[in-house]
């Protein structure tokens, strides 16, 4: 008798077990508590090498592990909502997902990618929106800047994020605002002394140097993201190679004469047939930033995310999975691009129809794809130099934030070739 009710006993755990195999993190808006913790979650079962799968527009880009324990209690100490399922309910939602009339795809992640942030030692206390989310999210990333650029350390990592960088050598243009100012003062001296100390003249030939770096290491297979002003610096640093564009407070010397019409827009990964600005004390590298152009109140500073097929085309839907369409703006030095200036090889996957503005791109270039994404805080829509770094804690489900996360995961997926 004892025997028999141990047997049944064991039979219903069994069965209940057998019911409750896997476990989704829903990334809808209305039941994910903590969004950004979702994606560090689910990088962590990618190091764990757990079987991952990522819901492409299914209940806003789902998350869907095997059930464990350890998952389920990683879940609860980070305040990430997850829902157990069983083996029916789970084959229910891939059906589905497979069905040709879904928007729908089921993407697989196999490896968890090494994180490069390519950010200056001593960079001043206002924040970089990926080294915050990072951070918040728990996604481990190491810290990179031109030393270990210019000795092929970009090698070692899958996954490269460029801070807000000037790479033209222009200090990010703060010369006419701050010329005085100790940080800027210091800032300078500190890239003039570490551009001497590699082997370079001026600070312009030093960072042009490492932008072909990043290049390379794209064009080798490598993904790379920009927010900012590394995004259009980047571009003008690889189009002016062997022009000087830079005026004498910033390299002591007279800038080529004519140089506009000496830059080589075919070196560039997205921008073309852009007019450098040449005025020292501007805040501003060039024409392919709109910062000045766009008369849009704050209230109404919104952009639309691109609608692609899950199925044909699941990188940009990788790319642009949120639990909302709709963007709320932020500013940066640049803040969007100018969609005339854009390459028609590059796709544009945001853009604000209030003044025809792009505001995150993506492409190829050789074997490896970027993505450029304007503004500086998703969170803080107009972030000044000294102001305080955003706490994510209050923005747990930030949509701009997302996308930034969207990013660094899908190097993990396998991959599809873009069929449109």
């Amino acid at each position: 008798m004892i025997s028999k009710k141990i047997f049944f006993i064991l039979l219903i755990l069994f069965s209940f077990t057998a019911k409750a195999s896997f476990i989704l993190l829903p990334m809808d808006e209305t039941t994910q508590q903590n969004h950004l913790k979702a994606y560090g979650i689910t990088y962590w079962c990618i190091e764990k090498k757990y079987k991952s799968s990522w819901l492409l527009n299914y209940r806003g880009g789902s998350f869907l592990f095997p059930d464990a324990p350890e998952i389920r209690k990683e879940c609860q100490i980070r305040g990430v909502s997850f829902e157990v399922l069983s083996d029916t309910e789970t084959n229910q939602i891939l059906e589905l997902i497979a069905s040709p009339s879904q928007n729908m795809e089921a993407v697989v992640l196999e490896k968890a990618p090494k994180i490069a942030v390519y950010t200056p030692k001593g960079k001043q206390p206002w924040d970089d929106a990926v080294t915050l989310v990072l951070t918040y999210a728990e996604i481990p990333f190491t810290p990179i800047y031109d030393e270990e650029v210019l000795s092929d350390q970009l090698i070692l990592y899958d996954w490269l994020h460029l801070h807000h960088e000037d790479f033209t050598g222009q200090y990010g243009k703060f010369y006419g605002s701050n010329k005085n100012s100790l940080w800027y003062i210091d800032q300078k001296k500190e890239a003039e002394n570490l551009a001497s100390k590699l082997g370079y003249k001026k600070v312009s030939e030093e960072k042009l140097a490492v932008a072909k770096k990043i290049r390379d290491f794209v064009i080798g297979g490598g993904f790379m993201f920009a927010m900012c002003s590394a995004t259009d610096s980047f571009d003008i640093a690889l189009a002016a190679d062997g022009v000087d564009i830079c005026e004498p407070m910033f390299d002591g010397d007279a800038s080529d004469a004519n140089y506009q019409t000496k830059i080589n827009y075919g070196n560039t990964f997205a921008f073309k047939d852009f007019i450098l600005d040449r005025k020292p004390e501007h805040y501003e590298f060039s024409d392919i930033d709109m910062t000045e152009k766009r008369r849009i109140p704050m209230e109404k500073d919104y952009f639309t995310l691109m609608e692609f097929s899950a199925k044909w085309d699941p990188i940009p839907s990788m790319l642009c999975q949120n639990h909302t369409q709709l963007i709320k703006g932020f500013m940066g030095q640049t803040t969007s691009y100018d969609q005339t200036l854009i390459k028609s090889n590059v796709l544009v996957m945001g853009t604000c129809e209030l003044n025809g503005e792009a505001r995150y791109i993506h492409g190829e270039k050789g074997k490896g794809m970027f993505t450029f994404f304007g503004g500086h805080d998703p969170e803080d829509y107009q972030h000044r130099v000294g102001d305080p770094a955003t706490v994510l804690d209050l923005h747990p489900n930030s949509p701009g934030y997302r996308l930034i996360l969207n990013n660094v995961l899908f190097p993990a997926a396998r991959k599809k070739k873009m069929k449109t």
